[in-house]
């Protein structure tokens, strides 16, 4: 009996996760076809995504950019839209089984929210949507049936260690971290580093946004965050531990003192594989791991003295409400301006804690409280950066 493909929309696939995605689809198309690609801006990478693939449709964020892709388009069938309304109505289309939503920051939330409601199967790579409106979000996706799949390598390695374990209460889960590429330094040399260090992770290949929030611990804040909605968690049941070597991506701990751990080669395709073929195990090229290659696993606390955003993500969490959805507007806010070299690596933690003191807070946000949220508290960033 021949396999019935399953239909992919990538939100994003101009990006780190999308452009990975699409490796993995086309080393496995005997199981998935892509139907929609959505990109924001970079109409280049999305046309010659296109052309290969051969999507149903594509959507082009930038307005702007929508004559130079259906003109390129157009002679080969592909239906081309533009802006964000767009964008968060494509995820609506029958033919899509699954959405990828490999979209960056804020953005995501809507589109997220509509393929819900549309039915649509999620494999998140998005957290900051889970970050913003984990209530909303997870109570939508129970509403409507929908399985929301986590692609972040320790959201996977966490799920995958809870199959077969629905009815095992978790006692704790440990998300691991690198560390980063300022792992070990203090305050004084965290004042003096530049854009170019930053972004050089010692083991993840990822975009500008991640690898910052990765070098100053804030993604690992907004993972803790996501976790929490993801598997129904207290902020005590949540730990971080450093581990250097990426090999170990997450733990779970269960109320016997039993542990499982999730391990492999620091490579993306294969949580997005996974979440993209569950229940299935496809047969797949990546490289495998060896023991002797790494013969020493090593673990540390994380320094949330130096590294402070990790501290303002759990404060936000335990205090919930729009509380998340502050920290992480202000974040990409902050984040942005450190890539244009307007702010240095540490002033990004205190205009974020500014932010969370200053903004209103909101105990049972409603969708267009996040919206609202969002605004304030970058325009009170933006404020306090000029």
């Amino acid at each position: 009996m021949k396999n019935k493909k399953k239909h992919i929309a990538i939100l994003g696939s101009t990006g780190s996760i999308g452009t990975q995605a699409l490796e993995v689809i086309s080393e496995q198309s005997n199981f998935f076809e892509i139907e929609v690609l959505t990109a924001n801006s970079n109409s280049n990478l999305l046309i010659q995504q296109a052309i290969e693939h051969k999507p149903n449709t594509v959507v082009i964020a930038d307005e702007e950019k929508f004559q130079e892709v259906n003109d390129s388009l157009c002679p080969h069938n592909i239906k081309v839209y533009a802006g964000a309304d767009a964008l968060a109505q494509v995820v609506e289309m029958d033919t899509i089984d699954m959405v990828l939503t490999a979209l960056v920051g804020y953005a995501g939330l809507r589109p997220t929210i509509n393929a819900i409601k549309s039915k649509k199967n999620i494999a998140l790579a998005n957290k900051e949507t889970l970050v913003v409106a984990g209530a909303l979000i997870t109570n939508l996706a129970k509403e409507f049936g929908v399985n929301i799949l986590p692609v972040d390598s320790e959201h996977s390695a966490l799920f995958q260690c809870l199959v077969g374990e629905v009815y095992n209460p978790i006692e704790k889960i440990y998300l691991t971290a690198s560390g980063g590429p300022f792992r070990g330094m203090n305050r004084e040399q965290l004042a003096n580093v530049t854009r170019a260090q930053a972004l050089k992770h010692p083991n993840w290949d990822m975009g500008a946004k991640i690898t910052i929030d990765s070098a100053s611990l804030m993604n690992k804040g907004l993972e803790v965050i996501e976790a929490k909605w993801l598997f129904g968690l207290a902020p005590e049941q949540i730990d971080v531990i450093v581990h250097p070597q990426s090999i170990i991506h997450s733990v779970v701990q269960f109320n016997d003192g039993s542990m499982k751990a999730q391990m492999g080669l620091p490579d993306m395709k294969l949580p997005i594989q996974y979440a993209l073929a569950y229940p299935q195990r496809l047969n797949a090229s990546f490289p495998r791991f060896n023991f002797m290659d790494y013969p020493n696993l090593t673990f540390e606390k994380p320094d949330t003295h130096t590294f402070q955003n990790l501290a303002l993500a759990y404060d936000s969490m335990r205090k919930g409400g729009n509380s998340p959805c502050v920290l992480n507007a202000a974040n990409e806010v902050v984040v942005d301006a450190f890539l244009k070299e307007k702010i240095g690596f540490l002033e990004m933690s205190d205009v974020v804690a500014t932010c969370i003191e200053k903004a209103t807070f909101v105990a049972n946000p409603s969708y267009e409280d996040y919206v609202g949220s969002d605004l304030e508290s970058r325009q009170i960033a933006n404020d306090l950066i000029k």
